[in-house]
């Protein structure tokens, strides 16, 4: 058995600030997939992955029974591959920001959800916010409180507007420039994130006026602009933006910012040879980077490994 493949994805713009409606925009990153397969010797990897998926499944069959208008799945068919060996066969990092859980929560669903939305019918925003609210109580079992965009991006496979958390969209994105030099990348800090730590860190500093102060006046803003900037192809305004959105940052989210990588990321704003933004929560994994001249970058971030994304 092997089922379809489900891709990593990127929020562009967004991370952290989406908790407080800001805008954000998700992007399918065909570069890392994974399905769910059977084999006859499986690895190591298969076998703890097998061992987590039946975890996921006890969680699954609570979900449905205290949710059932949520969702249902064929469980027994579920529980029948599982103990078959099932694995979810991944080349996503874990603990990057690049969508791991939400890609193995979109193969589930594709296979085993009675009654499924499908990615062929007319999405109406009502059925969006549906999958998402589902994909979110599928999710939570990975990392405590889920919005559910990670999954819904890998499941649609296109690029995810957030206008707010009840006005969610499929959008269009400028296509990228062949022979352009601007680009996004993505930059390894070398060092694996965790999702949970990171969000109580700011769920705590939400408790202080002047953060949330920081948050609506400052982040919030910039990250609005950002994703209007780069859904109208305006590339002078939204590297004005990016620049404003990483001192804000390095300012205030310096937990979510491997320390080693502090000094990195004040010498790309002060050079404005690249701007560094978290890439999902921080903490490690990836950082994403900005710049308008991708061989620049490449000469001041020597020595690290850079994967482009987009280029402009």
């Amino acid at each position: 058995m092997k089922g379809p493949l489900f891709y990593s994805k990127i929020l562009l713009f967004g991370e952290y600030g989406i908790i407080k409606d800001s805008k954000g925009l998700a992007i399918p990153y065909n570069f890392y997939n994974g399905a769910l397969k059977i084999e006859e010797n499986p690895n190591d990897d298969a076998i703890a992955s097998n061992g987590h998926l039946a975890r996921f499944v006890i969680y699954l069959k609570n979900l449905q029974t205290e949710q059932p208008e949520l969702v249902s799945f064929d469980i027994d068919q579920m529980q029948e591959d599982v103990d078959a060996g099932m694995y979810f066969d991944s080349s996503i990092p874990q603990g990057y920001g690049v969508g791991s859980s939400g890609a193995l929560v979109a193969a589930i669903y594709d296979k085993y959800a009675v009654n499924k939305i499908t990615v062929l019918e007319n999405l109406t925003r009502e059925k969006l916010l549906n999958l998402k609210q589902i994909f979110g109580g599928m999710e939570s079992f990975f990392h405590g409180k889920s919005s559910g965009l990670d999954p819904l991006n890998s499941y649609l496979s296109l690029p995810i507007l957030i206008n707010s958390k009840d006005h969610i969209e499929a959008a269009g994105i400028p296509s990228q420039a062949q022979t352009g030099t601007g680009a996004v990348f993505l930059l390894d800090s070398g060092i694996v994130g965790e999702t949970a730590p990171m969000v109580n860190i700011f769920m705590e500093s939400m408790k202080q006026d002047g953060f949330r102060a920081m948050l609506k006046d400052q982040f919030v803003k910039h990250t609005d602009a950002c994703v209007d900037d780069f859904l109208k192809g305006d590339v002078k305004s939204l590297f004005g933006n990016v620049k404003q959105l990483s001192k804000v940052v390095l300012s205030n989210f310096k937990p979510m910012i491997p320390a080693k990588f502090h000094d990195l990321w004040k010498q790309g704003i002060d050079t404005n040879d690249y701007y560094l933004k978290l890439c999902g929560s921080g903490g490690g994994g990836y950082m994403l980077g900005f710049t308008e001249d991708l061989e620049k970058a490449q000469q001041a971030l020597k020595g690290h490994k850079l994967e482009v994304v987009y280029t402009f």
